[in-house]
């Protein structure tokens, strides 16, 4: 029988030799004689604790990147909320299409991002109709950031050491490890963690970083303390718009509608949208309504004329009319290419097309000013607009086939345009004037038709299809905004309502009669449609080669206005 002894020498002479084999193996691979594992075991140790780290790490990131994000109300709006990885830590907030705040809020290595996608209408209206007032729906909004980013932080921390340990696992197969990989990840969140709380910064919200399209915000609503002193005022509306948001849909609907004769081509006239994505909604009711045959936009469409601001263009493609686009001084070659891609739009910049009939002239403001710089005793500024109608002028003149309608944005356009067309569509005033043209004179205010919901004989017009030269001055109409000035509607004591017009043309393409129609402002909810009938011009415009066939008709007397 062998002692014990005798049998642990014997165990130990056997790895001695094993080693030496390893060894020598190892010199005949290396020339040098280097040996390929560290000689010490407490040194291997140490190596693979540390191996075991990184990769455990990698698998934290990993898990992050793939389980960092989540959603959460808040308010009416639908919130994406994620973390990931930064040397800087800050937050983002995101608000498509307009831009995007940085707070400095924190220095830890995880950076929270808040992105707002969309605002829920049925929603908005059940906050105000449940909550006493807008403070509580302020509270709730936070206590649902604070839950969001909470369960952000947990489901955060899940990913990241399950990412962590199962990364592990498949590279070592041992539980040994996976358990201490465990055992950094969670060391090396809960570090991350109490960076963040450390260098917490609440006052970080009074001092935000504007991005994109937001950079213009202060110049366009105004100095903070403005804001301060009005936001009583505001709030106190706001509440009051959200709850009749519905009632302004639904008085829409029920507005009466015009109909001169079942043939009638409809147009609707918009300018100055500015960006305003509630005008969308209006315009879209509208169209449906009164079965819009087309849609003319005079332009400024948007605000800064920005890349970000290209989506707002999208809801075109929803409208299913023809959507015919001049630029206007807000807009950019970017603006007009956004709206060029849309199916159902047409661009016009000095060019002419019939639409369902009618045919239209248009001319792209030649400023892009998105500053507001426009200023109406800049003689370059003037001599630019001035020109731009010149151009549109000599265009309708050389076109085989009359033009019924011209489009500039800005109405110091319109005057160059006087005795060429009948009718010219024009916006930027952001006010409603409706006005008869004399030629190479300042433009002259036409009284409001009367309001009439019946055509009246002394409207009609002649049989013939072909129309002649205009013997009457031309018309010029200018819209209001009707996207109430965007954010510049904030600026007034009085809000801007969103303005729009309905344009009914005969048989004969004659504008016979019009639809102008009012939404109140911010933290209004008033809804007014006025209508009239285009009467007769008074002062007939003379004729640059008379014919003696043709006698001037007698206008009849033009009765008082009244409103509805």
């Amino acid at each position: 029988m062998i002692s014990p002894f005798r049998r642990r020498a014997a165990l130990a002479s056997r790895r001695a030799q094993r080693r030496a084999v390893v060894m020598a193996a190892g010199r005949r691979h290396h020339p040098t004689g280097a040996r390929v594992l560290p000689r010490h075991p407490r040194l291997r140790r140490v190596l693979h604790g540390i191996l075991v780290g990184v990769v455990a790490v990698i698998g934290m990131l990993v898990g992050v990147q793939l389980g960092g994000t989540t959603t959460q109300d808040i308010g009416p709006f639908r919130a994406q909320l994620s973390l990931t990885p930064s040397l800087s830590g800050d937050t983002s907030v995101e608000i498509p299409p307009l831009g995007s705040l940085e707070l400095d809020s924190h220095d830890g290595p995880a950076h929270l991002r808040i992105r707002l996608e969309s605002l829920d209408e049925a929603r908005t209206r059940a906050f105000a109709a449940k909550s006493g007032n807008l403070e509580q729906i302020s509270h709730d909004a936070v206590d649902q950031l604070n839950l969001g980013v909470r369960r952000l932080a947990m489901q955060t921390a899940g990913c990241g050491i399950l990412g962590g340990m199962i990364l592990v696992l498949l590279v070592f197969r041992a539980r040994r490890e996976t358990a201490i990989a465990g055992v950094v990840v969670v060391g090396v969140l809960a570090s991350t963690g109490a960076a963040t709380l450390l260098t917490f910064k609440p006052a970080a919200i009074t001092e935000p970083t504007y991005r994109g399209l937001l950079v213009n915000a202060p110049a366009i609503i105004g100095d903070a303390q403005r804001i301060a002193n009005r936001y009583e005022e505001y709030r106190a509306q706001l509440q009051k718009l959200v709850l009749n948001v519905s009632k302004l849909y639904g008085t829409i609907s029920s507005l009466p509608v015009y109909e001169p004769n079942t043939s009638a081509t409809k147009v609707l006239h918009i300018s100055d949208m500015h960006l305003n994505p509630a005008a969308w909604g209006v315009v879209r009711s509208v169209a449906d309504q009164f079965d819009i045959d087309m849609i003319v936009d005079t332009g400024d469409i948007n605000d800064w004329g920005t890349e970000p601001e290209a989506s707002y263009v999208n809801v075109i493609s929803d409208l299913k009319v023809p959507y015919i686009y001049i630029r206007g001084n807000h807009d950019s070659a970017v603006t007009a290419a956004a709206v060029a891609r849309q199916p159902n739009a047409i661009v016009l910049d000095d060019k002419i097309v019939t639409v369902k009939g009618l045919t239209f002239a248009g001319i792209g403001d030649p400023r892009f000013t998105p500053d507001k710089s426009t200023d109406p005793t800049n003689e370059e500024q003037h001599r630019q607009v001035v020109a731009s109608g010149d151009t549109l002028a000599a265009k309708i003149r050389s076109s085989d086939k009359p033009v019924d309608v011209a489009l500039v944005h800005d109405p110091v356009a319109a005057q160059e345009l006087a005795g060429v067309c009948p009718l010219v569509l024009a916006g930027h005033l952001h006010e409603r004037q409706v006005k008869r043209l004399d030629a190479n004179q300042a433009a002259a205010p036409l009284p409001l038709p009367v309001q009439i919901t019946s055509p009246s004989p002394s409207t009609s017009t002649s049989a013939s299809p072909a129309p002649k030269a205009p013997t009457e001055r031309t018309l010029l109409m200018v819209e209001g905004s009707t996207g109430g000035a965007g954010l510049r509607g904030l600026e007034s004591t009085k809000p801007l309502p969103l303005a729009l017009s309905i344009l009914y043309f005969d048989q004969q393409r004659h504008l016979s009669a019009y639809d102008d129609i009012q939404v109140g402002g911010t933290g209004l909810t008033e809804v007014s449609l006025q209508r009239h009938l285009v009467q007769p011009d008074t002062k007939s415009a003379p004729t640059p080669t008379p014919t003696p066939s043709e006698t001037p008709s007698t206008p009849e007397p033009e009765p008082e206005p009244s409103r509805s």
